[in-house]
């Protein structure tokens, strides 16, 4: 079936997302679209983050996708269940996701979870995991400094070392097997989170198990690209950003390691709240 995947989150967090997909269905072909100019919205009122979610999703249906994925845990918490309920195509999240992915892990059922400021306080990790095991643990800690990071590119700095060490500070102690980045912007920093926590604590990025999640719907709905025919045949992806253009191209050529083209959406402004 050839129509896009659109992708969609508050930045360029939902790249990695993005990059799994292509990783894994080299066939499809991805709409993305990047609402930078109003990151973070870890930080938004839930009716903020739906009323943005609505208007993303809004404007990739032009586009005609077989499936929306919200690849960005705050609107997946707080508007997930919304978007499900008015459109007629799939529509997929990365929370249970994650949840999933680190449940095949862990082997002492105490598991650690780190997000934005909204997806923490919605509680939506601790949900999920407790429907698939009731006796799992869970300890969660916001950490609002990381997506700014990742918008502006800092990904190995001291800067950012020094911020992901303050920001993790509360849960070096608390005995964890796992570590769900309950973000899509924090695959981008798993190398310092890792330095900090250890070597005995796995980060669990819920790219690979969405994807997967994806692969399995769209065969299901008999929904999946067929292969192309040359090997030189390649889906053309599309790209749009709410913000600086640049910098948006910048992150996405480096994380997917390959050129695009990035189409700036400039919403009205009584829409940036």
């Amino acid at each position: 079936m050839q129509q896009a995947i659109a992708i969609l989150d508050s930045g360029v967090g939902g790249l990695t997302v993005a990059r799994e997909v292509m990783r894994q269905l080299p066939q499809e072909q991805i709409c993305y679209f990047g609402d930078t100019a109003r990151a973070p919205y870890g930080t938004r009122s839930s009716s903020e983050v739906i009323q943005f979610t609505h208007q993303i999703v809004d404007y990739l249906m032009q586009y005609n996708p077989k499936m929306i994925v919200i690849a960005c845990n705050t609107a997946t918490a707080v508007a997930l269940d919304e978007i499900r309920g008015r459109l007629s195509i799939p529509v997929v999240g990365v929370i249970h996701s994650g949840a999933r992915a680190a449940m095949k892990l862990t082997q002492s059922g105490r598991i650690g979870v780190i997000g934005t400021e909204g997806t923490i306080k919605s509680k939506a990790y601790e949900l999920a995991l407790s429907r698939i095991s009731p006796h799992v643990q869970v300890v969660s800690q916001a950490c609002p400094l990381l997506v700014p990071l990742v918008e502006q590119g800092l990904f190995d700095t001291e800067q950012t070392s020094r911020i992901v060490e303050h920001s993790l500070q509360a849960l070096k102690s608390v005995p964890m097997d796992c570590l769900i980045l309950g973000c899509t912007h924090y695959p981008f920093l798993a190398k310092p989170i890792s330095k900090v926590m250890g070597p005995h604590v796995a980060l669990i990025n819920s790219a690979d198990e969405t994807a997967r999640e994806i692969s399995a719907i769209l065969s299901h709905h008999n929904m999946l690209a067929a292969p192309y025919k040359l090997a030189i045949e390649l889906p053309v992806h599309q790209f749009f950003c709410s913000g600086d253009p640049v910098m948006f191209k910048k992150i996405a050529q480096n994380w997917l390691n390959e050129p695009i083209d990035v189409k700036p959406i400039v919403w009205r402004t009584s829409s940036i709240l």
